[in-house]
């Protein structure tokens, strides 16, 4: 079942990189008592979510955050390495918290999971979400390469 629109997010941990070197994090620490964007994507340095899902991330995220947003996070099931490296080579550190969900469990969990055997495990589908302490006021899910119900512009509509 896929998770929508009034249900909480579910509990899970997944893995980041720190100051101090590779971390862990859990859904609490990252949506309670916040306002959080969270966007997924299929894999770090693909095509779509390269050049066009995150650059609108992280071009409109002061935006994003001046609309009450205290958090804006990119998930994938990338290692926490290939996710650091990502946000290295987009000048994204400090902006976006880049998550790993390496098993693809959180994916699974809240049904918006694909199986993508050229990619070589379970992916995230493209999706985006709004979350206020923990429960979703927004989900936006895509088919295929388009990034419109998930993109920067469509979360800026979302909290207008």
């Amino acid at each position: 079942m896929t998770i929508k629109v009034g249900d909480k997010i579910p509990q899970a941990k997944f893995h980041h990189m720190t100051a101090d070197g590779p971390g862990e994090t859990s859904t609490d620490d990252i949506f309670a008592g916040k306002t959080v964007v969270l966007f997924a994507v299929p894999g770090a340095f693909t095509p779509t979510c390269h050049m066009n899902h995150l650059p609108g991330f992280v071009e409109h995220g002061d935006t994003i955050k001046a609309k009450g947003v205290d958090t804006i996070a990119v998930l994938a099931t990338n290692d926490l390495f290939v996710m650091d490296a990502w946000a290295k080579a987009t000048n994204a550190t400090g902006k976006i918290e880049f998550l790993s969900d390496t098993s693809g469990d959180f994916v699974k969990e809240i049904g918006l999971s694909m199986e993508a055997p050229i990619l070589g495990h379970t992916r995230a589908q493209r999706f985006a979400l709004i979350a206020k302490d923990g429960v979703v006021t927004y989900l936006g899910t895509e088919d295929g390469r388009e990034v419109t119900q998930s993109g920067a512009a469509a979360i800026l509509e979302a909290l207008s």
